[in-house]
């Protein structure tokens, strides 16, 4: 982050790339034929924003913007270079797991900024009647993204926690094959909520919406519902189809759970601290401040169910659910807040499917939108 322009936010000095970088689809993209876990892993390690978590001296974290500019940033005058659109293309279109563009930059997320990566291990427990890493037995290498969906980081207001993650089909951590990984995305009510701790967190693959809570940002919200539907189908679930297909035999039926959720394992350190920022809440969770060797773990319970319905409009929608059943746990044992975790890791949004189990009935086809 040499040469940028810089931002201030409080006490935390933020330097920005000049350009947002290549937010639209790629050759980069094109090509994507898995990935190593180690050098996916090594990339976000390579530049923290921080040499060691919470030692004195460190400079502040960095607190990215979000803003109704960046949001409409290329909308007229025909739209064909609309920023955020394309952005939005990309996230479904792509399956690249980094993302370096042109520059070795990666590029600014116009939504969900800020953000800790963690690595760690997918493990499902139980009998369950879903295929591939859904399937009793599945274990599975991780890495994931801990972020918040606006500018605010600091606990006491309002903001929308989320977590996604890719799934590694392996649990060797040398091992030497790229390998094409499954994601999930999950998040608490999309208009925010003020949930002090995130052990008292609900992220789901189908969360609420609150319009009314974002204040002064509701016109982005609405601006990102806009998009997400004209780009996609159905803008507020990500079904989990990508990980019922690792690993799944091409001859045995797709079985996807209809909904999950992740919540903080009971018993998890609850960790003190007026106005935290919850990236600090999240190392806190595995390191002692100032000290490289990780301490602890952090664990979170995996819970599914096929019994949900959805009430209420686009401004104010909300999910009741029966019968979640915990079918296993998703353990981090390492973190860490980078620059390329915030600019060059990159998740793919699973396409919306009228049939969650038939890959022919899904919204986008090849990049291109035909439902």
């Amino acid at each position: 982050m040499l040469g940028v322009p810089t931002y201030r936010y409080g006490e935390a000095l933020v330097s920005l790339p000049e350009e947002f970088g290549t937010e639209q689809m790629t050759d980069e993209d094109r090509a994507y034929g898995g990935s190593r876990f180690s050098e996916v892993r090594e990339a976000i390690f390579a530049n923290p924003y921080q040499r060691v978590w919470g030692l004195t001296g460190e400079k502040a974290l960095p607190v990215y913007p979000v803003t109704l500019g960046s949001v409409l940033r290329g909308i007229v005058p025909l739209g064909s270079a609309y920023q955020f659109q394309k952005a939005t293309e990309r996230a479904v279109d792509s399956g690249a797991d980094l993302r370096w563009g042109v520059n070795g930059k990666g590029f600014r997320r116009i939504l969900h900024p800020n953000g800790v990566c963690l690595t760690g291990l997918w493990q499902i427990s139980e009998q369950t009647d879903y295929s591939g890493y859904f399937e009793k037995g599945s274990a599975a290498l991780v890495i994931a993204r801990y972020s918040t969906c606006c500018e605010e980081t600091r606990r006491g207001y309002n903001r929308s926690l989320a977590l996604v993650g890719k799934l590694f089909p392996t649990t060797d951590p040398a091992h030497s094959t790229p390998l094409r990984t499954a994601n999930f995305i999950t998040q608490e009510d999309i208009g925010g909520a003020r949930t002090d701790f995130i052990n008292d967190a609900e992220l789901r693959n189908a969360p609420d919406t609150t319009v009314s809570r974002r204040g002064g940002g509701v016109p982005i919200l609405l601006v990102t519902g806009m998009v997400f539907a004209r780009v996609d189908k159905q803008p507020s679930i990500r079904q989990l189809y990508e990980i019922a297909e690792l690993g799944k035999p091409a001859a045995q039926p797709t079985r996807t759970p209809e909904f999950m959720r992740l919540v903080v394992a009971p018993g998890q350190l609850r960790i003190e601290g007026q106005l935290l920022d919850f990236r600090d809440e999240i190392m806190g969770q595995i390191f002692d401040k100032g000290d490289p060797k990780p301490k602890r773990t952090l664990t979170f319970n995996i819970e599914v169910t096929d019994e949900g319905t959805t009430t209420g409009t686009d401004l104010r929608q909300r999910r009741t659910f029966r019968n979640w059943r915990r079918i296993g746990t998703l353990t981090f044992d390492d973190a860490v807040i980078s620059y390329n975790g915030d600019c060059v890791i990159h998740f793919n949004h699973p396409t919306w499917r009228q049939d969650k189990n038939d890959p022919s009935t899904a919204t986008r086809i090849k990049g291109k939108k035909v439902r």
